[in-house]
């Protein structure tokens, strides 16, 4: 009977302490915020600024060609009274046309900002995500997740900062 108490309570004591180590474990956690890192490190700042700068370019363009068909579209509707009837369907079938030609590149505007948009924030995180493996494994952490798939976290197991300057020191060396 004794041995059998000495035995459930040698169970118990090993539970308790292979339970306590893991949770040491546990408690090394992290949680990055890819958003702000991309805003407020100098090469995300860099990549949103070539995304917004073509993205300027292209917005101006449309800008431009809009313009170009709301003053074919003004004259048109001036000069439609002195025009004759295969006049007015021509500078119709004119405008319709660029107006088609408005709306294909605006689409292919968009892809394009896409695609660019698509490449920069793919190469940044990467190299995001190789700091984060970095300080992960350094500083002995079980997991580091992104913010955007998290509902609670409280601040203290908030990375962001760290993993800011890190990437900007490195970024720098190169």
């Amino acid at each position: 009977m004794i041995k059998k108490r000495v035995f459930h309570a040698t169970v118990l004591f090993s539970f308790f302490f292979a339970f306590n180590a893991f949770a040491a474990d546990v408690a090394k956690l992290g949680v990055i915020d890819f958003q702000k890192i991309l805003k407020v490190s100098d090469s995300g700042k860099e990549a949103l600024g070539k995304v917004n700068k073509q993205g300027k370019k292209m917005e101006a363009d449309l800008t431009e060609k809009k313009k170009e068909i709301e003053d074919l579209q003004k004259r048109l509707e001036r000069e439609a009274l002195v025009m004759s009837k295969e006049m007015r369907d021509e500078k119709g079938r004119e405008l319709r046309i660029k107006v088609n030609d408005f709306k294909v590149l605006e689409k292919q505007y968009q892809s394009e900002l896409f695609a660019l948009e698509k490449k920069h924030v793919l190469v940044f995180k990467e190299d995001v995500f190789g700091i984060v493996e970095q300080i992960g494994k350094k500083e002995g952490y079980l997991m580091i997740i992104e913010k955007s798939s998290v509902v609670y976290y409280p601040n203290a197991i908030d990375i962001t900062d760290t993993v800011i300057e890190k990437y900007n020191a490195k970024t720098k060396k190169n």
